[in-house]
Order: structure tokens, then sequence, then C-alpha cells
């Protein structure tokens, strides 16, 4: 079973920065693909980044040059430092692990075996 708990949402003004981290459980954490995913209100869930254990990266282009995504094995986290933060990063923040595939940074949900309950960004103007 593995356990993901994420932390570091928060308040902040455009242009602002917050950095995610998703604490996960489970021996296996260094095999794992891990992702972030955001949902906003009336909206579906939608990728942000991924990051296999190899170190692979996939990032939605909307957030290219915006957000990056890295991991710490010692620790069993992974991370998502936001910058420039607009009014339309607004969302909850999901991290997720997949048992399923490790060399391979995906932004297909279903191969995310493993969520957590979300963080809420809030971005004001």
């Amino acid at each position: 079973q593995v356990q993901l708990v994420e932390s570091g949402g928060g308040s902040v003004q455009a242009g602002g920065s917050l950095r995610l981290s998703c604490a996960t459980s489970g021996r296996a954490f260094g095999s794992y693909t891990m992702g972030w995913f955001r949902q906003a209100p009336g909206k579906d869930r939608e990728f942000v980044a991924a990051i296999s254990w190899s170190g692979n990266i996939e990032l939605a282009d909307s957030v290219k040059g915006q957000f990056t995504i890295s991991r710490d094995g010692a620790k069993n986290t992974v991370y998502l430092q936001m910058n420039s933060l607009k009014t339309e990063d607004t969302a909850v923040y999901y991290c997720a692990a997949s048992t399923v595939i490790s060399t391979e940074a995906s932004s297909n949900p279903s191969l995310y075996n493993y969520w957590g309950r979300g963080t809420q960004v809030t971005v004001s103007s």
C-alpha cells in the first residue's frame, strides 16, 4: 500500500511562488513514477507534471518554463516548484504514484494507481 500526503498549498498573489511537496510511504518509492495533477472548479482534472524513477520528466505545455518537478529519494518526496503563478493556476493539486510504470513520465492519469487527497492552491490578482 502506498500513501501520499501533499503539503505546501496556500494562497498567493499572482507572480508569487509555492513549492508543493508529496511525501510517500512505501519502500519502493525509487521505482515509482510520480505525477502532479490539478483540478480547477468546474473543470476536469488535468495533468501538470511527472517524473520517472530514472529522472525522465514530462510537463504540461501550460506550465513549461513556470513549474519544475523533482524528487528526493532519501526523503521519499516529490516536489512541484511553481513560479510566476497566475490566477488560472488556482486549483486543487493532487500527487499521484504509479507502480505500473517506472521509466516513463506519463500524463495519463489512468496509469497512476495511488492518489493523495490534494492541496488547495489559490492565486489572487
